[in-house]
């Protein structure tokens, strides 16, 4: 029997400049949170338009630390959205507060400023807003809002590397943003994370609470001529990047306009290519912006004769790795407690929705395979 050969989903862009620059720090002897830390925060901040940057060693441990420096505590409510990976629900929990969820937009996958509306409440704090797949929220609708009803508006950009808004970076102007290196997005160092902020002394607390709570950096200690007697301000964590990381994380930075632009010139060809086919509604652009396209999902509508489960095994047995679409928190048994006003665009996105394979490996032959498969279920 004939090998079937697999399209994988996803490939991570990494290649020798990486693995070289992953080599020279380990050589250099400072493997730990150091100066090529420094300066991969330095750079992604300027790529997102924020004015500092804050690495950290997740997307997740960098929305908890946004929720600390906002003060969010327990009895609080922090309204997100159910449809997006459950570490932006978990967050809320890690500092004692109440996650509630808000549905979404049906194009997008994103909160909405009437969507929040809906379930907000006196005990309301914060909202986490996430640029859901690597498309951009409304940041103009939502930070305005935000503002006008005095909560903190943390913004997940796990996967918005590269997207703009406004004719901006996804990041530009954000209070607090939260950003993921996972291997899945287009960008990554492997694991880690950032903090993006604009306001200096938040930047100084935030370093502060990823490194144990000291008013001094292991690295600033380690450079002065004179002993350094760290003082421990308050109870904090241990979420430090390492140089190694970031080393990779310095290439990376260096091929994100290209890898995002090919993205886009994938995406568009599958646009093409699925032009034809009832029932499949592909991702696309907000009006107000661009997608990075980090995941490329189609929303199966009821003229598609197939189920989306049945169209993921089609395609696994094809050799195609597809995925299921977006998954919804309040479906999992981790939020099984918790009652949520009713979401139905959530629930149908999640369903109905799959991502296929999109990155830089990727041919037009894959490409006609895989929309040949939809095309044969339609």
């Amino acid at each position: 029997m004939a090998v079937v050969q697999v399209i994988p989903v996803m490939i991570p862009m990494l290649g020798e400049e990486e693995a070289q620059a992953a080599a020279d720090a380990v050589r250099s002897g400072w493997v730990a949170q150091g100066p090529r830390v420094a300066q991969f925060e330095k750079e992604f901040a300027a790529t997102v338009g924020a004015g500092h940057g804050v690495a950290v060693s997740s997307c997740t441990t960098a929305l908890h630390l946004a929720l600390v420096l906002h003060g969010v505590q327990p009895g609080d409510e922090v309204i997100v959205p159910s449809l997006s990976f459950i570490a932006t629900a978990n967050a809320v929990r890690y500092v004692g507060a109440t996650p509630v969820f808000a549905d979404v937009d049906l194009a997008t996958g994103n909160l909405t400023v009437e969507t929040i509306d809906a379930v907000r409440t006196p005990r309301t704090t914060a909202i986490i807003a996430v640029h859901q797949g690597g498309v951009p929220f409304d940041t103009v609708g939502l930070r305005k809002a935000a503002e006008g009803w005095g909560l903190a508006l943390v913004e997940d950009a796990a996967c918005a590397a590269g997207s703009t808004a406004y004719g901006t970076p996804a990041g530009t102007g954000a209070a607090v943003a939260a950003w993921s290196f996972h291997p899945r997005k287009v960008l990554t160092t492997g694991e880690g994370g950032m903090v993006t902020v604009d306001d200096a002394e938040a930047a100084v607390r935030l370093r502060r609470l990823r490194e144990h709570g000291m008013n001094v950096s292991a690295a600033d200690r380690h450079k002065s001529s004179q002993p350094v007697l760290e003082a421990y301000l308050e109870t904090a964590y241990n979420y430090r990047m390492t140089d190694i990381q970031a080393a990779v994380g310095l290439v990376q930075l260096g091929r994100l306009a290209g890898l995002v632009a090919q993205r886009r010139e994938l995406a568009a060809r599958y646009h093409e290519l699925l032009a034809g086919i009832d029932g499949v509604v592909p991702v696309r652009d907000p009006a107000y912006g661009t997608t990075n396209y980090q995941s490329f999902w189609v929303l199966l509508t009821p003229d598609y004769r197939t189920s989306r489960d049945e169209l993921l095994a089609e395609l696994a047995k094809r050799g195609v790795s597809a995925r299921r679409g977006i998954m919804a928190a309040h479906l999992e048994p981790a939020y099984a407690d918790v009652t949520p006003a009713p979401l139905p665009v959530t629930e149908r996105i999640t369903r109905d929705s799959l991502i296929l394979p999109l990155h830089h490996k990727i041919t037009e032959a894959d490409q006609n395979h895989i929309v040949g498969v939809l095309r044969d279920l339609a």
